[in-house]
C-alpha cells in the first residue's frame, strides 16, 4: 500500500478508536480492552477491501461473510460497521439501552450488516465452517472470516472446528485469533497456558501467518496473502496489546469488561487523538 492508504486506514482506526471507548463510556458498562485491540483487524477487513460487502444491501447474497466468534467485543464490530454506512453513526450512542440496535452482544436480528448472533465463546469457527461448506456447495467464491480471542481458544469446540476445517480444506475460510494475551481476570500463560500456538495450529492443517496486528500496513498484508492460499484454510496469529492505544488500559485485565468513567474517558480520547 502506498503511504496515503496507510494514513487513510490509521485515521479510520483512530475514529474506531474513539467510538470504543465514548460507547462505552455512554453506555456504563461493555468490552473496551479487547474491542481495542482488534482495531486495525476490522479496519483491514471493512476499510481496506478485504472484505467485499455492500451497506446499500445488507444482505446482498454475494458478499463475504464476517463472523465475530469473541462477541463481547461487540463495540469495535458496531464502529466499524456504523462507519461503512450499515446504519447511522448517532446509533452508537444508544449501546446496550433497551430497544437499541446495538445490544451488549452481537443479534443479527437487530443490527444491519451482522451475519451471526454471538455471546458464548467457541462457537464462531463452528458456524464460518457451515457457511464455507455451503459456499463449496453452491459453488460460490465469498470467503469467510472469523475473529476469536486468545482466552476464547481455551474452549474445546475451537479444537473440533480447528480439525474440520483442514479436512474439508476449506481455503474459503480465514480465521483471526487476536492474541493479546490477557483475558477476563488474568493472563492467558496464568490461567491455561496456550503453548506455541503457531505450530498448534499447523499440526492441525492451517496456514499460518503470524503478523503485528495492531500494525495496519501488516495486517493487510497478512490479510492478501492469505487469500492466495489453496487448499487448506488460513490462520492469522494477531499479535496485539490488549486495551491499545489507551496506555492505562493496556495489558491490563481490569479494562477487559469495564467502561470508563468521565476523567477516563477525556485522558483516553486525548491519547488517542495525540498519537501518531
Amino acid at each position: 500500500m502506498d503511504e496515503k492508504e496507510i494514513k487513510r486506514l490509521k485515521e479510520m482506526c483512530k475514529s474506531v478508536r474513539e467510538d470504543i471507548v465514548t460507547m462505552t463510556h455512554d453506555a456504563g458498562s461493555g468490552h473496551p480492552g479487547g474491542s481495542l485491540s482488534a482495531v486495525e483487524i476490522m479496519t483491514a477487513l471493512y476499510f481496506g477491501g478485504i472484505m467485499q460487502v455492500n451497506p446499500e444491501n445488507p444482505d446482498w447474497e454475494d458478499r463475504d461473510r464476517f463472523i465475530l466468534s469473541k462477541g463481547h467485543v461487540a463495540p469495535v464490530v458496531y464502529s466499524v460497521l456504523a462507519r461503512r454506512g450499515f446504519f447511522p453513526v448517532s446509533a452508537m450512542k444508544t449501546l446496550r439501552r433497551m430497544g437499541s440496535i446495538l445490544q451488549g452482544h452481537p443479534h443479527m436480528a437487530s443490527t444491519p450488516g451482522l451475519d451471526c448472533s454471538a455471546g458464548s465463546l467457541g462457537q464462531g469457527l463452528s458456524v464460518a465452517n457451515g457457511i464455507a461448506m455451503a459456499f463449496r456447495k453452491k459453488q460460490k467464491k465469498q470467503r469467510v472470516y472469523c475473529l476469536m480471542g486468545d482466552g476464547e481458544l481455551q474452549e474445546g469446540q475451537i479444537w473440533e472446528a480447528a480439525m474440520t476445517a483442514p479436512q474439508h480444506k476449506l481455503d474459503n475460510v480465514c480465521a483471526i485469533v487476536d492474541y493479546n494475551h490477557v483475558q477476563l481476570d488474568g493472563t492467558i500463560e496464568e490461567i491455561k497456558d496456550l503453548g506455541d500456538l503457531a505450530l498448534k495450529w499447523k499440526a492441525f492443517g492451517w496456514n499460518v501467518i503470524e503478523t503485528d496486528g495492531n500494525d495496519i500496513a501488516s495486517v493487510m498484508d497478512a490479510f492478501e496473502l492469505a487469500k492466495t492460499i489453496k487448499g487448506r484454510p488460513s490462520l492469522i496469529l494477531a499479535h496485539t496489546i490488549k486495551g491499545k492505544g489507551v496506555s492505562f488500559m493496556e495489558n491490563d485485565c481490569n479494562w477487559h469488561g469495564t467502561a470508563p468513567d468521565d476523567e477516563q474517558l477525556a485522558a483516553a480520547l486525548k491519547e488517542i487523538r495525540e498519537a501518531e
